[in-house]
């Protein structure tokens, strides 16, 4: 009787909610949630904006002399960019949920499940560092000389000559941002929010990107050109578009998990 009890509280607990299908274009009706809760949270919402900035700057700043290091650790920004948009999902949920909006508790909103959280983060860290290992050892493999300055680096990206090394660079980008994207466009707000286990959430996240591919592959256009915008601003922008898609991410998730968490 206890073993039967076990395999269903197991078949429980692995359960996936029903994920619904959305239009296409929903990542734009995402993207005006987002704003709302950036609009409404003003400096709440702006704190995590400006951490990601100083993040960058911080990045620019020791990596100046070493090009190869400063734009494998920025673009691997977007692969860890899930879990430090951890905060921005707690204060979207309070407003969501007509609290008074605490930004203390967003800074600990991780500890809700921390389990669960840690070892998705180990994931990510994981991830980021088979992709900075990778972009390393492609600039290794085109580049013979450092790179001096900024103007020269983006000088050889645009010469016909370095097609095969743009072509490497983004590619294996390509690969890693597309992977992470699918196991992780809505894992961790499920993780925060159900308190699920990582396979679990991992495997929602898989689901809802194959039940809505055209949908999420809008978004995760849109994501790329406003994180973009951000680094092309010397990371300034990031203290808007950071925050924008991190509240927008949330909705994403309560837009496309039909059931409700459990209490």
């Amino acid at each position: 009787m206890a073993t039967t009890n076990e395999h269903s509280a197991t078949a429980q607990h692995f359960q996936l909610p029903e994920v619904r299908e959305v239009d296409a274009l929903r990542a734009f009706n995402w993207l005006a949630r987002g704003w709302a809760d950036f609009s409404a949270l003003g400096v709440k919402s702006a704190f995590y904006g400006l951490c990601f900035a100083g993040m960058g700057l911080l990045i620019l700043l020791v990596f100046r002399f070493a090009i190869d290091y400063t734009s494998t650790l920025t673009t691997g920004f977007m692969l860890v960019g899930p879990f430090l948009a951890v905060g921005l999902y707690d204060l979207s949920r309070q407003r969501e949920a007509g609290q008074p909006v605490v930004l203390a508790r967003s800074l600990l909103a991780w500890r809700s499940n921390a389990g669960g959280i840690g070892i998705y983060v180990l994931i990510l860290t994981v991830a980021f560092l088979v992709w900075a290992r990778a972009s390393l050892v492609t600039f290794a493999l085109f580049e013979a000389r450092a790179l001096p300055t900024w103007a020269a680096f983006f000088a050889q990206l645009v010469a016909l000559e370095n097609l095969a090394f743009v072509g490497a660079f983004f590619g294996v980008g390509f690969f890693f941002a597309a992977l992470v994207f699918a196991f992780s466009a809505i894992s961790i707000p499920c993780l925060l929010d159900r308190r699920a286990d990582p396979i679990t959430a991992a495997v929602l996240s898989i689901v809802a990107v194959f039940r809505n591919p055209a949908a999420m592959l809008v978004w995760a256009v849109l994501i790329v050109l406003l994180i973009g915008i951000g680094f092309a601003t010397f990371y300034v922008g990031l203290i808007v578009t950071g925050p924008l898609v991190g509240h927008a991410t949330w909705h994403a998730y309560r837009d496309l998990v039909n059931q409700p968490a459990p209490a």
